[in-house]
C-alpha cells in the first residue's frame, strides 16, 4: 500500500479508535458527600437523693446480717431482686455453690440488674450486698458476731439502688448499665488466702453475662463521715484512666476532700478478679482514712458497722458523682 494512503487511513481510524476506547471507558463515580456526624444526644444530670439512699440502706438493715446461709440473707436477696424489676431492669440472679474456707457449703446469688440489656456499649457499677459473720476486727470485742454491714456492703448497694430509681424515672439510650451486686465478698479468712475472698466476684469473673461491660467501678465503705478515697493500686494497675477520669470529675463537683490524689497499696477486693480474671477494667472507690490501726474505718469489720456509722452527706456525694458518670457516658462525654 502507498505509504500516503496508510497515514491517511490511521489519520482517520486512530482518533475513532482513541475516541471509542475513550467512550467505553466508565466514568469515575462522582464523589460521595460527607456526611455531617451527628452528635450525641445530651443528657441533663438528675439530682440524686441522699435521703432516699439513706432509707434503702436503713431497709436492708432491718432484715439483720446478711450472712449466706442465713433467713436474712435470703429475705434480703428478694427485695433487692424486687426492687430492681420495680424500676425497669432486667434481673438475672447467677446461682453458684460455694465452699468457704472453714469447709462449709453455700449457695452464692449474684445480683445482676441490667439496663438496656441488649445495648453492646455498656458500663458496670458493683457492690457486695452481704455482711461478715464474723466481726473479728482487731478493734473487735465481739469476734463471734456477725457484722450488720451498713457501711460495708449496704452503703454501696443503696447508692445503687437509688442510681436505678433515678435512671428509671430519667432514661437514656446509647449506653447499658449492669449494677452489679456480689455474694460471698465478706466470707473470706483472715489472714488466709486472697482467694477465699470475693467469692462471688470470682464465679461473675468466669461467668460473665451476655454483652459484658467495657469497664466498671466498685463501690466499698462508701457511706461513713469524712471519707478518703484513695488511688488503690489494683485500680490504677488495671484502670487508671477509669480512676483518673472519675477523680477529675468528682473533684471538678467541689469533692476534693474526698478523692484524693492519695496512692495507697493494692487491696484484694471484688475488683481484683474482675480485672485479673475476666479483664475488665474496673476500679475501686474504698474508704482509706490515715491513722486507723486496720487501714480501714473504725467500724471495719465490728459490730459498730451499724447505722450510726452512716452519714447522709457521704451517700450523696458518691452517689451524685456516679449519678454524673453514667449521664455523661451516655452524653459521650465523660
Amino acid at each position: 500500500m502507498n505509504r500516503q494512503w496508510l497515514f491517511l487511513l490511521l489519520g482517520i481510524f486512530l482518533p475513532l479508535f482513541w475516541t471509542a476506547c475513550h467512550e467505553d471507558t466508565p466514568p469515575p463515580p462522582p464523589e460521595k458527600p460527607e456526611q455531617p456526624v451527628k452528635p450525641a444526644k445530651q443528657y441533663a444530670v438528675p439530682a440524686f437523693d441522699r435521703d432516699s439512699a439513706y432509707a434503702f440502706l436503713a431497709r436492708q438493715l432491718e432484715f439483720g446480717p446478711r450472712v449466706p446461709g442465713t433467713e436474712a440473707h435470703a429475705k434480703t436477696r428478694e427485695w433487692l431482686v424486687q426492687k430492681f424489676r420495680d424500676y425497669g431492669f432486667e434481673v438475672l440472679e447467677q446461682k453458684f455453690d460455694q465452699k468457704t474456707f472453714d469447709g462449709k457449703t453455700f449457695e452464692g446469688v449474684n445480683i445482676i440488674a441490667r439496663y438496656a440489656p441488649a445495648e453492646s456499649r455498656r458500663m458496670m457499677l458493683a457492690s457486695h450486698w452481704d455482711s461478715r459473720p464474723f466481726a473479728d476486727s482487731p478493734l473487735s470485742n465481739s469476734p463471734d458476731q456477725a457484722v450488720p454491714g451498713a457501711d460495708d456492703g449496704a452503703s454501696g448497694v443503696a447508692i445503687l439502688l437509688e442510681i436505678a430509681r433515678q435512671i428509671s424515672q430519667h432514661p437514656f439510650d446509647g449506653l447499658g448499665v449492669d449494677l452489679v451486686l456480689f455474694d460471698l465478698e465478706d466470707y473470706g479468712e483472715s489472714g488466709g488466702s486472697e482467694m477465699s475472698w470475693g467469692l462471688g466476684a470470682q464465679y461473675y469473673a468466669r461467668h460473665l453475662p451476655p454483652i459484658a461491660p467495657q469497664y466498671g467501678i466498685l463501690l466499698d465503705m462508701v457511706g461513713a463521715a469524712h471519707p478518703r478515697f484513695t488511688k488503690e493500686q489494683v485500680s490504677m494497675t488495671y484502670a487508671p484512666q477509669v480512676m483518673n477520669k472519675v477523680w477529675h470529675l468528682a473533684q471538678s463537683m467541689g469533692h476534693k476532700e474526698m478523692f484524693v490524689n492519695v496512692p495507697t497499696g493494692p487491696l484484694v477486693d471484688d475488683h481484683y478478679f474482675v480485672n485479673t480474671i475476666a479483664g475488665i477494667p474496673m476500679i475501686d472507690i474504698i474508704n482509706r482514712p490515715v491513722g486507723t490501726k486496720t487501714g480501714f474505718v473504725k467500724h471495719w469489720h465490728t459490730p459498730q458497722d451499724d447505722l450510726s456509722a452512716i452519714d447522709k452527706n457521704t451517700l450523696g456525694a458518691v452517689g451524685q458523682v456516679l449519678t454524673a458518670v453514667i449521664y455523661r457516658e451516655a452524653s459521650r462525654s465523660f
